[in-house]
């Protein structure tokens, strides 16, 4: 069998033009599409890993707000309860100085009923003051200071008696001016809201709003209209416990009867 040369060198050299022609218009431009593709993966894989690190990032800065917020709220509260003490602790040593004021401008004979009256002074004392701390802890527990504040305004608006709504719906008629909302924090627009679609509904109208924050009111807020005046604070349960206190003690005071007088206790 004779072989061709000529043929065979032939088909060396279209074998060799072939490849070459495969390596430079299809294995070339393949390995090229393949490296962008694994550059893009790799790309995203990046993306994904910055990605996540701001998440973590952000996820830890979250926590951190949360933990500040939560030992605020505490601070608030554990302040609430510091402040509320400390004012009993003022009404108490008034109403005993009162006590010992009156009881040195008293002669002999009312001494015994000077006596029996501080007792009764510091038993109702006693008795106010655990009844506010027990009914302001209540009020206040498990919700931040502010919400529960807004919470318990919004309810004694909504419990309005009848004779009151009249007449919080006629003043206001009377009156032109913008209704008052004061308060010792800043109210977030939704509790804004709130205030102002109850207070609409109750007047059946679209009134206009002025929102003021008054540190002096503690830990409170007051709605306000040409003299009518709504108002729920701590300060609210302090000064019904001074009027009780003086109260009692002007009552006890005034000469009367023998009927006024606490027999002794033998």
């Amino acid at each position: 069998m004779n072989i061709n040369w000529f043929t065979v060198i032939a088909q060396v050299i279209n074998f060799f033009i072939l490849v070459w022609l495969m390596k430079h218009f299809l294995y070339k431009p393949v390995l090229n599409a393949i490296n962008e593709r694994e550059k893009k993966i790799e790309a995203q894989l990046a993306d994904a890993e910055t990605k996540k690190t701001e998440a973590a990032k952000e996820q830890a800065d979250f926590k951190q707000k949360y933990d500040q917020f939560d030992l605020e709220r505490k601070g608030l509260m554990e302040k609430a309860v510091t402040d509320t003490n400390d004012e009993c602790k003022k009404l108490m040593e008034k109403a005993r100085n009162e006590a010992d004021i009156l009881h040195s401008q008293q002669d002999n004979s009312w001494k015994e009923k000077q006596e029996n009256l501080n007792r009764e002074i510091a038993q109702k004392t006693q008795k106010e003051v655990f009844a506010i701390s027990r009914k302001a802890l209540t009020e206040l527990a498990s919700v931040s200071l502010e919400e529960q504040t807004v919470n318990l305004f919004m309810r004694r608006l909504n419990e309005l008696n009848v004779e009151d709504k009249k007449k919080f719906i006629a003043i206001f008629k009377e009156d032109a001016n913008p209704i008052l909302v004061q308060s010792a924090f800043a109210l977030p627009p939704k509790q804004q809201t709130d205030i102002q679609q109850s207070v609409n509904g109750m007047l059946r109208t679209d009134a206009q709003f002025q929102f003021r924050i008054a540190p002096a009111i503690i830990s409170g807020i007051e709605l306000s209209a040409n003299g009518f005046k709504l108002s729920w604070s701590i300060s609210d349960y302090l000064n019904d416990l001074q009027k009780s206190i003086e109260d009692m003690i002007r009552e006890r005071s005034k000469p009367g009867p023998e009927k006024n007088v606490v027999p002794e206790t033998k």
